[in-house]
Formats: structure tokens, C-alpha cells, sequence
């Protein structure tokens, strides 16, 4: 005879076992879209929206170090840079405060939703686990704007010594490698960022992980794409 607490028990691993599911589809439609695109970039480079944004990063700092007349053009830009990097990372900062202040209530505001959305029960730890993910994705998030407002600073220093090409070429090059580290720590913790938002989601449900990732890697698909 089947009781009450066994039904919870398998309703509990039924919960489980969807939230484990979910979430690996959610990695692998992730990583899959990864793959194409680093192939679709190899293929046919001009079709990426990050190999353009490095070209056009090289041909500024180009522009500035040859010129040896645009000091306070290249002072503004990478002041510019930084604030909105350290801006990024403050704002993670705040999300990692605000998610360990709510942590206790989101296991409630869990507990109360999912059943009501869809069939089915939590596991008493399983929203904890959920919570360690969206703050280790905020945490990720930070170190990618650190590292960017790091290497914004020191293309301020680089960008400004007298260059000519090609005799100093070795300084444009580690410039322009310097800046382009920069706006990949920047657009890698930007898209952190974005990731952020499937974990919320999961607290509503696994169904609602994997529809918040499809949403998600077609909008990625749609940045990554060389504007026509």
C-alpha cells in the first residue's frame, strides 16, 4: 500500500529529476550554440560581431598612437570604458548582497510558487542549490569587469607613449591585445549578466530554465550576428 509520504517522496525525485534534466539541456543548448558559432566565426569571420568590434579596436588605437595629436580623445574613451566597467561590476556586487539578504525568502517564494505553476514539489535543498548558481554566475560576473577595468587601465598608460609604425610595433600590438582583453572581459561579463536571468527563472520551474534559455541563445544569436 502506497501512503501519503511515499507519493511525496517520489514527487520530491520526480521534481528532482526534472530540475537536473533541465538544467543540463539548458548547458548543452548553450554549448551547442557555442560550437556553431565559433565555427560559423572560423568559417567566415566578418559574419561575427566580435571579430569587427576587434578590428575596429585595432584600427583606433592605430589611429591615436600614430597620430601622437588625440591624447585627450584616447584619455575620454578609456575613461568611458572604465566607468561603465566598474559601474557592471558594482551592480554584481549589489546583486551578490541583495541575493544573500533574500536568500530566505526566495526558498519560501519558491515553495509557494512552483506547485501553483506546475504539479509538482521541491526538494527542501534543491532551491539552495539554484541559489548557489546565481550567485556563482554574479561572482563570475564580477571577475569579468575587474578584469576589464584592469586592462582599460593599463591601455591608458600604453595608448598615450609616443609610437611609430612600424618601428614600435611590438607596444601597438601589445596595445591593441591589451584593449581587446578589455572589451572580451567586458562583453564576457555582459552576457554573465545575461545568463543570470534563466537561473532566476528556474526558481519559477525547470520548464521555464529551458524556455528562458532558447529565449536567451536566439537573442545571443541575434547580437553576434555582423549588423548588415
Amino acid at each position: 500500500m502506497i501512503t501519503g509520504t511515499d507519493r511525496a517522496v517520489t514527487k520530491e525525485k520526480y521534481a528532482l529529476l526534472n530540475d537536473i534534466v533541465a538544467f543540463l539541456t539548458s548547458c548543452l543548448i548553450v554549448l551547442l550554440y557555442y560550437l556553431y558559432l565559433g565555427w560559423r566565426t572560423r568559417r567566415t569571420p566578418d559574419s561575427s560581431v566580435r571579430v569587427l568590434n576587434a578590428r575596429i579596436r585595432k584600427q583606433w588605437v592605430e589611429m591615436v598612437m600614430g597620430s601622437g595629436k588625440m591624447d585627450i580623445l584616447a584619455i575620454q574613451t578609456i575613461r568611458n570604458s572604465v566607468i561603465a566597467a566598474n559601474f557592471m561590476a558594482t551592480t554584481a556586487v549589489l546583486l551578490i548582497i541583495g541575493t544573500l539578504n533574500i536568500s530566505e525568502k526566495i526558498g519560501q517564494w519558491a515553495l509557494a510558487w512552483q506547485p501553483v505553476l506546475i504539479d509538482a514539489a521541491i526538494p527542501g535543498m534543491t532551491w539552495q542549490i539554484k541559489l548557489g548558481i546565481l550567485l556563482l554566475v554574479f561572482v563570475v560576473a564580477f571577475h569579468f569587469f575587474s578584469m576589464a577595468i584592469r586592462y582599460f587601465n593599463h591601455v591608458g598608460y600604453m595608448i598615450n607613449l609616443p609610437c611609430k609604425l612600424p618601428e614600435d610595433s611590438a607596444l601597438y600590438h601589445k596595445t591593441c591585445n591589451s584593449l581587446n582583453k578589455a572589451g572580451k572581459y567586458y562583453s564576457f561579463g555582459t552576457r554573465t549578466f545575461f545568463f543570470s536571468m534563466p537561473i532566476i527563472l528556474w526558481f519559477f520551474g525547470p520548464y521555464f530554465l529551458v524556455l528562458a534559455t532558447i529565449g536567451l541563445t536566439i537573442g545571443l544569436a541575434i547580437l553576434d550576428k555582423t549588423p548588415s
